[in-house]
């Protein structure tokens, strides 16, 4: 079983697949999302990397700065106001 997970910030969608995990740093700390998760809504922390354990077997690492994540049924949405793969410029 696996999540659907979409990551977008507010120029762009970042990467949209389906993973196996999903880890984030929000304000009330670092939580795990595993398929079959509750409901929930949490503010992002600033600067941390939101990791998502893709199901082909990789990590992806994505900056994000401010923002919110959601999981519903349908999956896994990551709203943040900046988002930055590895290798990409910050923007200022």
């Amino acid at each position: 079983m696996a999540l659907h997970v979409e990551l977008v910030s507010v120029e762009r969608e970042v990467w949209s697949g389906e993973a196996s995990m999903v880890i984030a740093r929000t304000t009330e700390g670092e939580i795990g999302i595993l398929p079959g998760h509750a409901p929930l809504l949490g503010q992002l922390a600033e600067g941390f990397d939101v990791r998502i354990q893709q199901e082909t077997g990789g990590e992806l690492a994505v900056t994000v700065s401010g923002g919110f994540l959601s999981v519903t049924d349908g999956g896994v949405t990551i709203l943040a106001e900046q988002a930055t793969l590895p290798g990409e410029a910050v923007s200022a």
